[in-house]
């Protein structure tokens, strides 16, 4: 499961990057992996309004949204952005990442394709306000609401504090850290207790991608699907994306990444079939099913199809 933390503020050692932290390290205390995407440090360019996304399904602005922002949108469990209150709304740098997310957004609605954790996903963002006007933060969560239904998560809310002005204010906040502790558990909490499966194979970018997929598709709610290789390949199978979207999930931004040896789980599934395929160390079930070529469309369909049967049959067998 991953927490996605987005710190907003333009300031080193903000109140609301202290807010993100506290929060991060409350989940990773429930088991979380977490990430934060620093915008400030971030190049990410303004959305141009170039269309290419509501026609095609992706920006062409070569930025770090493109290598690597989209990715960990996709990825996440939960959505967390924090940012200081900037004219009654986000900073600016925050809301250039959140206006890029339409390419998310016509994914979904314009081309009518499902991300794997769509069902499943959560966004909480927490901020802060110098002042203390009664409407300080509605145009924050007007934007914070149409941002999280583009990344296909559910609004879940957030924490908001007024008064704080100064470096360190948060540090001394009297009910903060319960505000947060309380958050996490009943956000986080639920999620955390899910079943955990991963899938292995040797590049992640075939097998353990649909499998994980059609977990998170079939099942997010109760199982948490991760999935790795031993030698993590620089893209997904070329092919992967077409033959998913036969199946309406869509598999854009997905990247391969390594499996951590030590990661914890209640079934480790490990492809086997292919020559540079890991040797099972006999903690695994093990899935015979041999990587499909790069230029063969039909033998990945079937490869698909066989993956789709066993986790349906994997699924029917947990409690």
């Amino acid at each position: 499961m991953l927490v996605l933390g987005i710190n907003g503020s333009p300031r080193k050692k903000s109140n609301s990057g202290f807010l993100l932290s506290t929060f991060l390290e409350e989940a990773e205390k429930l088991g979380a992996r977490t990430h934060v995407v620093d915008v400030n440090s971030q190049n990410i360019l303004p959305c141009r309004e170039l269309i290419v996304c509501e026609k095609k399904g992706f920006c062409p602005i070569d930025d770090d949204m493109k290598t690597e922002v989209y990715s960990l949108l996709r990825e996440a469990d939960v959505v967390v952005p924090a940012t200081p209150i900037f004219f009654y709304n986000a900073t600016a740098q925050l809301k250039a990442l959140i206006d890029r997310s339409q390419t998310l957004w016509a994914r979904k609605s314009r081309l009518n394709l499902s991300d794997p954790k769509s069902k499943i996903r959560r966004g909480f963002y927490l901020s802060v306000a110098a002042t203390r006007g009664k409407q300080l933060f509605e145009g924050l969560d007007l934007t914070m609401k149409y941002f999280f239904d583009a990344v296909d998560a559910r609004h879940d809310g957030g924490l908001t504090y007024r008064g704080v002005e100064h470096s360190g204010d948060m540090e001394k906040h009297p009910t903060m850290k319960d505000d947060i502790r309380d958050t996490v558990n009943t956000l986080v909490g639920p999620l955390a207790k899910r079943k955990k499966i991963v899938f292995g194979g040797h590049q992640d970018a075939c097998r353990s991608q649909m499998a994980a997929a059609f977990t998170n598709y079939l099942a997010g709610d109760q199982i948490d699907a991760e999935r790795g290789g031993s030698k993590p390949a620089q893209r997904i199978h070329p092919l992967v994306g077409a033959v998913m979207r036969e199946k309406g999930i869509d598999m854009a931004f997905h990247q391969p990444r390594s499996l951590n040896p030590a990661t914890k789980a209640d079934r480790i599934i490990q492809f086997t079939g292919g020559s540079e395929d890991p040797t099972p160390t006999g903690n695994e079930e093990v899935w015979e099913i041999p990587p499909p070529s790069e230029e063969d469309p039909d033998t990945l369909r079937r490869v698909r199809d066989d993956i789709d049967q066993r986790v349906q049959s994997l699924l029917a067998s947990i409690d």
